[in-house]
């Protein structure tokens, strides 16, 4: 796991969660600007992503933040010119869909190498719910019990990638006793969790982990 230090994070189950202000409150900055990364959703018939994008954008704005979609694909072996974009950003907002999917669209983008550094130094805040969550422990193991780990889009490699980008070192269940259809199989991840002696924290939907100087704390 990273150092927590200097390290800004937000993690949520359900969309923004409960406390939405706690994210705004980790930006502190007026004007701020976020990449929405959904390539969770990379899956979904084209219209249903396009309102998906549309919603993630009007929830930012109310925290007064702009914000555009970052389309992961676009750097599918173009790794190099990632960094310059991701660097002009003060958050990103990493959505939920496909976990699977979502780690390797970070790994064939190069975003999981980019992203690390830039929030170890405090340059970025990295925020997410859901499979934006997930991505950020050490390991996907166990969320195969509530995602498809052979869930493929074009353009994706069809090897399974398992390794987090391990900003946090416990394994995360999101949605957990929510009123949300994965509830009931994230059950099922937990019991993995303990089987496998694994760490974990458990999220319900409206409750989100914020990390900020070293402290991690849950906040409903």
């Amino acid at each position: 796991m990273l150092s927590l230090t200097h390290m800004k994070i937000y993690l949520s189950s359900y969309h923004l969660g409960n406390n939405p202000e706690k994210l705004k409150e980790l930006v502190n900055k007026e004007n701020a600007k976020a990449g929405i990364v959904l390539n969770a959703a990379d899956n979904s018939e084209d219209e249903r992503r396009a309102s998906y994008v549309a919603s993630q954008i009007e929830e930012l704005a109310t925290l007064g933040i702009d914000s555009e979609e970052l389309d992961l694909r676009n750097y599918f072996n173009r790794n190099q010119e990632l960094e310059p974009k991701l660097s002009s950003y003060d958050l990103v907002w990493v959505v939920g869909g496909n976990s699977f999917l979502l780690l390797r669209a970070m790994k064939q983008s190069g975003f999981d190498k980019l992203i690390v550094p830039l929030v170890e130094n405090d340059t970025i805040v990295y925020s997410g719910f859901s499979a934006g969550a997930v991505v950020a422990t050490p390991t996907l193991h166990g969320i195969e019990l509530v995602d498809d780990k052979d869930t493929v889009s074009e353009g994706y490699d069809k090897e399974v990638v398992w390794t987090g980008l391990h900003m946090v070192g416990k394994s995360i269940a999101p949605h957990y006793k929510s009123n949300h259809p994965e509830s009931e199989a994230v059950d099922e991840v937990i019991k993995y969790f303990l089987k496998n002696g694994m760490d974990y924290w458990t999220l319900s939907d409206g409750q989100a982990l914020v990390i900020k100087d070293g402290t991690v704390t849950l906040v409903s």
